[in-house]
């Protein structure tokens, strides 16, 4: 039986670099489709005549092939054809240099490559890369992109996630198994070779809590405390978490008032089946009592994907307890977004009038809910009332941040 395939949104981007000189990089956490991208792009280049040559760097053939010394590995490469594909670079030793090489070189060739590691891209994509590579970093599927498959509902995404290798399970204890799999891969794979072998249990437990946690205000000594480890440990484990895409990171916003909290933060998985299968927790949305939570982090993590290179998002609380989700800024100017489930009639809640009040120069704010859609002024700013569903695609922040 052949599995379905998903149209990925952000494919058309990728093939119209296909003729850009510069070196093309995949990044993002792994299974979420940076090998199936490639593959794609290959059959791209073939149907407009490229010759092409794909090189998988966890295949001990493939990296065999290119040869064990730097100047085998480029005459390799440049050798191979027009357009290579090299999955898994951060297992070529030097990769770096072979790049900018290749890029600098009067050679004509060009290449796409993907890793799941920030932690080894920086290490081989150091400052002599710079203006030499186009970063492209891949999430999970869109809403958007799972309305393609075949009897899925919205409220799948907040219980099962939207990893791509559950689209050809056919039962959700098969779904549980992929994200199962998915986790002990990702510790197997990126983790053993950066923990030490006595501590993988503690970071287990982290990514325990993290879960637990997700959308609440965190602190990295507490964290140390409930998993017996050093606040130093645990801070370097958060940034691994963030290195290898896995986790992201919220800090606060704070700049008027003394009584808000400044070095606090919230932490988001960066996709709600892992999360879910972390907490060993699949049951309906009607039944959950982290509902709210569920939605606040399909909020999160549609605003983390939209981020523009002028663009952040924080959030904001006061040590009253004050509070708005989200702070989206753009070129220092903040807009306030606020997660709230259910809603008869589009009132706005006291925590976002503080911050509006707060901060004049606000631009606006949205409250994402269940189904109320509408559109109020409030201190001379305007708040739209939008389903939660509509976090997927917020373009018209660029028109008014």
């Amino acid at each position: 039986m052949v599995g379905m395939k998903i149209k990925r949104l952000i494919f058309n981007a990728l093939a119209s670099q296909i003729t850009e000189p510069k070196i093309s990089i995949l990044i993002g956490p792994r299974q979420v489709g940076k090998t199936f991208l490639l593959k794609e792009l290959e059959q791209e280049a073939q149907k407009q005549g490229y010759k092409t040559r794909y090189f998988d760097l966890e295949q001990p053939p493939d990296m065999l092939s290119l040869g064990p010394t730097e100047k085998e590995q480029y005459d390799t490469l440049v050798s191979s054809g027009d357009v290579i594909f090299i999955d898994e670079m951060h297992l070529l030793k030097n990769i770096s240099h072979i790049f900018k090489v290749i890029h600098d070189s009067k050679h004509r060739v060009k290449i796409f490559a993907s890793g799941s590691s920030a932690l080894e891209m920086h290490k081989h994509l150091k400052e002599s890369m710079a203006g030499r590579v186009i970063m492209n970093r891949i999430f999970p599927l869109t809403i958007e992109e799972l309305r393609q498959v075949q009897g899925f509902k919205d409220e799948n995404v907040l219980i099962e996630g939207a990893m791509p290798g559950l689209i050809n399970c056919v039962d959700l204890e098969k779904k549980i198994d992929e994200l199962q799999s998915i986790v002990s891969l990702y510790i197997s794979k990126d983790i053993k070779s950066l923990v030490r072998e006595e501590n993988i249990r503690a970071f287990n437990h982290l990514m325990y809590l993290l879960a637990e946690k997700q959308g609440s205000i965190v602190v990295a000594a507490n964290l140390a405390n409930e998993i017996d480890l050093s606040k130093p440990t645990v801070e370097k484990y958060l940034e691994i978490l963030s290195q290898t895409y896995v986790c992201h990171t919220l800090n606060s916003y704070a700049k008027n008032l003394s009584n808000e909290l400044k070095k606090s933060k919230k932490y988001y998985l960066f996709d709600l089946g892992i999360r879910n299968s972390l907490l060993k927790d699949f049951s309906s949305i009607e039944n959950r009592a982290d509902a709210g939570f569920l939605k606040e982090s399909f909020v999160a993590l549609n605003i983390m994907r939209q981020l523009k290179p002028n663009m952040e998002a924080r959030f904001w609380r006061t040590k009253h307890g004050d509070e708005v989700d989200f702070i989206l800024i753009k070129n220092r100017r903040p807009f306030a977004v606020e997660v709230k489930s259910e809603l008869s009639k589009p009132e706005i809640p006291e925590g976002l009038k503080k911050f509006l009040n707060s901060y004049p120069e606000a631009v606006g704010a949205i409250v994402f809910n269940n189904n109320l859609t509408e559109s109020i002024e409030y201190s001379n700013r305007r708040v739209n009332f939008l389903p939660w569903t509509q976090a997927v695609k917020i373009d018209f922040l660029q028109t008014v941040l």
